[in-house]
């Protein structure tokens, strides 16, 4: 292994922990990117696998305090801890038999620079108009969405599939559409991350079985640390700021990148 590779593990890594639970996409930038760099990671997905972990582990870490309330407490009916796990599960279900069922279909037909290009530009026209449109929020606390307003996220989280979409992007959008205040809605999506995302992650490793290998364990190592790292520092400072600022910067960042994308998919 030379620097080169440990270099590109910790730039995808970085790149990994910073997007994730952003609504720029980061399959669409680490499609892009890994095809840019000519990065080559380990085989059967170790490497994407694992920094994918490390993001999710980071907003586990986060919410631990609230996960074991919920987890401890879910199971009283009426309790605020009930609402929230009901609120999850149902959000998490529409992406997960989806995924289940077209999960390979995608992946075959759909990963490319040329489609996360276009999709990050049609999701970014939709924040601008959405962010701009005159709205009150109604919904101020997760356990407040309710089961229909969940599983109406849920199928907007099931758009992420297609690349260059974004898992947060269309879970947080969906939300606003719905009533839910800028920061509820970050942080609805950032716990519904958890399932579908471990749940990816397990889907993968089971396709993969039979080609996993850690022959490039510093690559996977860099990586994975990185993106734990980074997602900390991500998470925190968007729940920090994304009340004051919005997400049209999102939007206007998705269509920069996505035109970025297709001159260069234009002159290479």
């Amino acid at each position: 292994m030379n620097m080169f590779d440990l270099f590109s593990a910790l730039v995808l890594g970085l790149v990994e922990g910073l997007t994730e639970f952003l609504p720029i996409s980061s399959t669409g930038h680490l499609i892009v990117l890994g095809e840019a760099i000519g990065f080559t990671g380990p085989p059967g997905k170790a490497f994407e696998i694992a920094i994918q972990l490390g993001a999710i582990l980071a907003v586990m870490w986060l919410y631990r305090h609230l996960l074991v309330d919920v987890l401890l407490g879910m199971w009283r009916p009426g309790t605020r801890e009930r609402h929230y796990a009901t609120n999850i599960i149902l959000a998490f279900l529409p992406a997960a038999v989806i995924g289940v069922a077209l999960h390979s279909t995608i992946t075959r037909l759909l990963f490319s620079p040329l489609v996360v290009a276009i999709a990050l530009i049609v999701g970014g026209i939709v924040i601008i108009v959405i962010e701009r449109r005159q709205r009150v929020a109604t919904i101020t606390s997760v356990p407040e969405i309710g089961p229909l307003a969940a599983v109406i996220i849920g199928f907007g989280q099931a758009l992420a599939m297609i690349p260059g979409t974004s898992r947060s992007g269309a879970t947080i959008i969906t939300a606003l559409l719905l009533g839910v205040e800028r920061r509820t809605a970050a942080e609805f999506s950032f716990l519904l991350a958890i399932p579908t995302m471990l749940a990816a992650t397990v889907l993968s490793l089971w396709k993969a079985r039979a080609e996993l290998d850690l022959s490039g364990i510093g690559q996977i190592g860099v990586g994975f640390v990185v993106a734990f790292l980074v997602a900390l520092v991500t998470v925190r400072a968007v729940l920090a700021v994304i009340g004051r600022i919005g997400y049209t910067p999102f939007g206007w960042y998705r269509i920069a990148l996505g035109a970025v994308i297709l001159i260069w998919l234009a002159v290479r």
